[in-house]
């Protein structure tokens, strides 16, 4: 029999194993790139279980839903050998697994009734709480004063800031958003009348889940209630916690007895979410002297030069918790690439990604990596040009398609009759009811003490009247339909609006279908309304399907988006100042800082070979200090000489410079003496 066998922790390092079997106090892993975060996080869990905790009184806090998935599945894995559980026994569940933003809206709806709040709140994702923002500026007329006021998706995102960094309009006026300075005085009152619009329609939104939460727990005997139902908390990401994540946390565990966070303070890249790295830098003066701090250091993912190089990059951050990766896995350096301009850099990048696929390794094992979503462009049309399938992370997220926020508004406005943006999405798909009688709809509801009640006495225009009838029907089966039918009674009713409104209805459709198949997992239609909008699924079904075509596929992407991923190969696009840190964030030395824990966190995905490539000339667009320009580079002060010459292979690639060893001599012409002639 193996070790595995009886012991379910026999694989863990004695770093992992630390950690895993620390008791009591505060306890705060280091855990740097690919040294087993998850399964570390996991084995805690179990242990935890196996000591005695009651996994209905663990709460484990992650930044999405796959992540708390994978970890109970992990750790229900390891309970299973450890407890000799047969295989069709089911092992310990954990109810309160999630995201922060999943766990706040299920306290909130369960003390709704202490809070204020009605039972039957909807959240808004993104793009709503951007419209219902819209909306409360257009009515306190906000954009026609003669004087240029920022667009909603702006005041979106300062509101936001004010939330979650916990600082006033002005400041984050002043330190993020310095165009919009005079305005301060508007924003106050558009963000008053916004929260004013969202509780009359009895809506919250994304920021709404966790200040709703923090304020909950400054309320002693609520907060005291809440901490009573869990005897152990452990946070996973700590380094991308903002500051009123990290409120409810102290609230949770004033003393920090059975509070765990994992996190790397090396990978803090989110500050534009509002994450805040001091959450992670102070967390040991924060629970002094108790608190402990382990830190694991041995890489699973990447070669020794790769690593060497990465530690030398993030040893010379001003503020760190030192530690230096090891893995013993021999390899090669990393190479340095110069390049004359972006396009001899995508013609290289599509020249190695085709030699290494020749070599047999897959385009799927190959990454490019980038700063910005803009510095791809030159490559894309190289790679197009060349017939390499790509996929590029980012572009149109399912909840953003129109057709599913539709039918998701369909079962919106049901469930809460006060929410204007879904009523108006509704009321306007009905044939012949345009916005202004939508409009009228939506004041009767809103003044209205029996909304539903209003909307079957409401008179539409003559052009309308068949649709309206035949939504009233929908609207009176919809409410009285158990879950998952009610999706499926949706979808009948939207269907005929989709074949109308969409050309391309029938690629539509799969997304419907979709849904639907989504909705079947949940056990009723307010949790899975919350749920999808807090952890919606990444694409639609019209999305890059000229990769889908070919089973393999190169990667392309933003280096934000790259953390957590690993693969074989990875490219660095513009290891130049001015990409590398990016010229607008060098405003201050923190921002600085996490430029240069961007470009760590973009080498450590590397797992055999990693290239960075530096064109001597490449292009910036709407930059603070040069405007729309070509600019000459100079290789990132991430990397000092020094560095480089004693951890990077340096290469002047050959195809740089064929153009002028190959070409034929030129004639002479006297371009002066036509030029004067012409005159």
């Amino acid at each position: 029999m193996s070790a595995l066998a009886t012991d379910p922790f026999a694989t863990l390092n004695e770093e992992q194993r630390a950690a895993v079997e620390h008791r009591g106090e505060p306890l705060l892993v280091i855990a740097g790139a690919g040294t087993g975060k998850t399964m570390t996080l996991a084995a805690r869990v179990a242990r935890l279980v196996l000591d005695g905790a009651d996994p209905q009184r663990l709460l484990l806090l992650t930044f999405s839903r796959r992540a708390a998935q994978e970890m109970e599945r992990r750790a229900g894995r390891m309970l299973h050998t450890a407890l000799g559980l047969r295989a069709t026994q089911g092992a310990p569940v954990l109810p309160w697994a999630g995201t922060f933003h999943a766990v706040g809206a299920r306290l909130l709806r369960e003390y709704a009734a202490s809070l204020g709040l009605a039972p039957q709140f909807t959240l808004l994702d993104r793009g709503d709480a951007e419209d219902l923002m819209g909306w409360v500026r257009q009515e306190l007329e906000l954009g026609s004063s003669g004087q240029r006021f920022p667009l909603k998706g702006t005041c979106l995102a300062i509101y936001s800031r004010v939330v979650n960094v916990r600082e006033s309009v002005a400041t984050v006026v002043q330190t993020m958003f310095p165009w919009v300075r005079g305005a301060e005085a508007e924003l106050k009152r558009l963000f008053a009348a916004y929260v004013d619009a969202k509780q009359q329609q009895q809506v919250l939104d994304y920021d709404d889940l966790l200040l709703y939460w923090q304020q909950m727990m400054e309320e002693p005997a609520l907060a005291a209630a809440i901490a009573a139902r869990f005897d152990h908390v452990l946070v996973d990401e700590y380094q991308d916690t903002n500051l009123l994540q990290a409120a409810i946390l102290r609230a949770l565990k004033p003393d920090g007895r059975g509070l765990t966070v994992v996190g790397d303070d090396a990978q803090a890249i989110y500050s534009f979410r509002a994450a805040e790295v001091r959450n992670i830098l102070d967390f040991p003066a924060q629970f002094a002297p108790a608190a402990r701090v382990l830190a694991l250091t041995r890489n699973y993912r990447s070669t020794q030069p790769i690593l060497d190089a990465s530690n030398a990059v993030i040893a010379q951050a001003a503020e760190r918790f030192t530690k230096d990766l090891h893995s013993g896995r021999e390899g090669v350096r990393p190479r340095l690439v110069t390049v004359a301009d972006e396009l001899a850099q995508a013609r290289f990048v599509a020249d190695d990604v085709l030699l290494q696929r020749e070599a047999g390794l897959l385009l799927k094992q190959q990454a490019v990596l980038f700063r910005s979503g803009q510095h791809s462009a030159v490559l894309e049309l190289e790679l197009t040009r060349r017939g390499i399938p790509f996929v590029k992370y980012g572009g149109l997220k399912f909840l953003e398609a129109a057709h599913v926020k539709d039918l998701l508004s369909v079962l919106r406005w049901v469930q809460n009759p006060r929410g204007r943006l879904a009523g108006f999405r509704v009321a306007t798909l009905i044939p012949g009811l345009g916005p202004a009688s939508a409009r009228r709809l939506m004041e009767t509801m809103g003044s209205a003490e029996d909304p539903a009640a209003a909307m079957q006495a409401f008179k539409p225009p003559a052009s309308a009247a068949s649709g309206w009838r035949e939504w009233l029907t929908a609207h009176a089966a919809l409410a009285e339909a158990a879950w998952p039918e009610a999706m499926a009674q949706a979808r009948r009713w939207y269907e005929p609006q989709l074949e109308r409104l969409h050309e391309d209805a029938a690629i539509r459709r799969g997304d419907l279908a979709q849904l639907e198949r989504i909705a079947a997992t949940f056990s009723g239609r307010e949790r899975f309304l919350a749920e999808l909008t807090l952890d919606p699924p990444a694409a639609t079904s019209d999305e890059a399907e000229e990769p889908q075509r070919d089973e393999d596929y190169l990667i392309l992407s933003t280096m934000h988006s790259a953390k957590g991923q690993e693969w074989n190969s990875v490219h660095v696009l513009n290891a130049v100042d001015g990409c590398m840190p990016a010229d607008l964030a060098t405003g201050h030395a923190g921002e600085i800082e996490e430029e240069r824990r961007l470009l760590y966190v973009a080498m450590t995905r590397a797992k055999h070979q990693l290239t960075l490539l530096v064109p001597q000339k490449f292009h910036v667009t709407q930059q603070a200090k040069y405007g729309d320009r070509h600019l000459y580079g100079s290789l990132t002060r991430f990397i000092p000489e020094a560095l480089a010459q004693r951890h990077f292979e340096r290469v002047a690639p050959a195809a740089a410079h064929a153009a002028e060893r190959t070409s034929a001599p030129l004639p002479a012409i006297d371009l002066m003496a036509r030029v004067r002639r012409a005159f």
